[in-house]
């Protein structure tokens, strides 16, 4: 027993012995490795990892970990209470490492793992309660953080994918409602072009029936003259009081119709005919004495040249057209006194003589007085009254009349334009060129909602009455005059 004893103690003599010469050799080993190189390549976390790492402990080791090994450490702890091994495999990346720990009895064990990628591993601690008096448990792992991570990235793009297919499809709706927007305006332009085709058609087809009625006459002088001036349309519109159906006999009337799209107005401007004004190749006469000079042309003359307005268009019509316009609208509704209505038979009995009808034909109730609705004839004779009111109760009569007609007017040309266009324009001369009665038939549409001015030249206050070479006249101040007309008719 006592060799057995001595040889046990002989080799545990001759195992310490090996154990001083390793721990030797790696001092020695440790020492040429940090001459050798003295600057080591860092070490990954898959080269070098004990329980964690830090720069001091690779700043104090500095030794290559490139080889195959295997590592025994030996803490001394009252008195070498712990032995530790480490187990690296040879490739560096896959390893597994296990730990042992020896105190009294080796009471407790540490395993670590690490998967294949670093960034994927997953570490667990376990220690004895017994010799720590703690329990550890960790789980927090980069597979973990990455996971969450992949997921927050995976949710961003979604987000950013369902906000892009968001925008696609408000892009889309967009789109077409766009597309629905300007397929409707196409739709609607092309609707208004047909419309205004036809329409445009129908008024270019009405406008040469009507003037192949009437009776073109051109006066040169004023032929190569606009019949616009400075957005004013201006017709000089003349009733004759020839029985004949012709131009001759007296211009009874003389009424400047100017439409003018600065003022937005259809204005009926009454010239009294007993002005005294220069006639241009003439003496100074009365107005009316122009048109038995020189007819309509010299009658545009006088009144541009004296009240400096440009007229260079007119219409003529005598007697019978004017009671056929009125009878074409259906008659009239004027106020009138029973004094009127008195002088309205008067005159009906030489128009019922001219047309060879019984004298009485027409004729109104000798008693009445008030609103009386009058057809052609009775408004014609109505108009022809100067024994009330002189000559500017003359010209507003006319006035009156005309202007009720106008108004009428479009609705009659929608029921009887038939009556309208045979009972005026055969009986209606003028020199407007036929595209320039087209051209104010378009701007009809415009023309019917603008306002109906009436008024007379010489304006109250601007005249008086005197004898002239034996005849009674007005004295008229020009210069205010054209004021007052400039300010009317163009807004100046």
């Amino acid at each position: 027993m006592a060799d057995e004893k001595r040889f046990d103690n002989e080799e545990i003599q001759k195992g310490l012995e090996d154990f001083v010469d390793r721990q030797l050799n790696l001092d020695f080993s440790l020492t040429e490795s940090i001459q050798t190189k003295p600057n080591p390549k860092k070490p990954s976390e898959a080269d070098f990892d004990i329980i964690g790492y830090s720069e001091d402990a690779y700043d104090d080791l500095k030794f290559d970990l490139s080889t195959d090994r295997t590592r025994t450490d030996t803490y001394d702890k009252k008195p070498a209470d712990r032995a530790r091994a480490d187990s690296y495999d040879k490739k560096s990346a896959d390893r597994s490492r296990v730990d042992t720990y020896d105190k009294k009895s080796a009471d407790r064990t540490r395993v670590d793992s690490y998967g294949k990628k670093p960034a994927d591993r997953t570490r667990t601690g376990s220690h004895d309660q017994k010799s720590t008096e703690r329990t550890r448990r960790d789980s927090s792992t980069r597979s973990r953080r990455e996971s969450e991570r992949e997921k927050e990235i995976k949710q961003s793009k979604k987000q950013a994918k369902n906000q892009m297919a968001g925008k696609k499809n408000k892009n889309s709706k967009k789109q077409n409602k766009k597309k629905k927007k300007n397929g409707a305006a196409k739709a609607f332009l092309v609707f208004l072009a047909v419309f205004f085709i036809l329409i445009f058609g129908g008024i270019y087809m009405a406008v040469n029936h009507v003037y192949q009625k009437m009776t073109y006459n051109e006066v040169e002088s004023m032929a190569k003259e606009s019949y616009k001036d400075n957005g004013v349309v201006n017709v000089l519109l003349i009733g004759n009081d020839s029985r004949l159906g012709g131009d001759d006999g007296r211009s009874d009337a003389m009424i400047l119709v100017s439409i003018s799209d600065k003022t937005k107005t259809i204005t009926m401007t009454s010239f009294l005919r007993d002005m005294y004004v220069e006639i241009p190749g003439h003496d100074g006469n009365r107005l009316n004495a122009a048109y038995a000079y020189g007819g309509p042309e010299l009658l545009m003359e006088t009144i541009e040249y004296n009240f400096d307005i440009p007229v260079h268009r007119y219409a003529l019509v005598n007697f019978e057209a004017f009671a056929n316009l009125v009878d074409a609208v259906g008659g009239i509704d004027l106020e009138v006194t029973n004094e009127e209505v008195q002088l309205i038979n008067g005159y009906l009995m030489e128009y019922n003589q001219l047309l060879g009808r019984n004298l009485d034909y027409d004729w109104l109730d000798a008693s009445a007085s008030g609103v009386i609705h009058l057809n052609g004839p009775q408004a014609l004779a109505y108009t022809r009254n100067r024994y009330i009111g002189t000559d500017f109760g003359r010209t507003e009569r006319q006035r009156k009349v005309l202007a009720e007609v106008f108004k009428k007017l479009p609705g009659a040309m929608m029921t009887n334009s038939g009556g309208v266009i045979d009972g005026l324009f055969p009986n209606l001369t003028t020199n407007l060129k036929q595209n320039e009665c087209y051209k104010i038939a378009l701007g009809g549409y415009k023309i019917v909602g603008y306002d109906m001015v009436q008024q007379c030249v010489p304006m109250e206050g601007t005249y008086s009455n005197a004898t002239i070479r034996s005849m009674a006249v007005l004295q008229v101040d020009f210069e205010a005059n054209k004021r007052f007309l400039k300010e009317t008719l163009y807004g100046e």
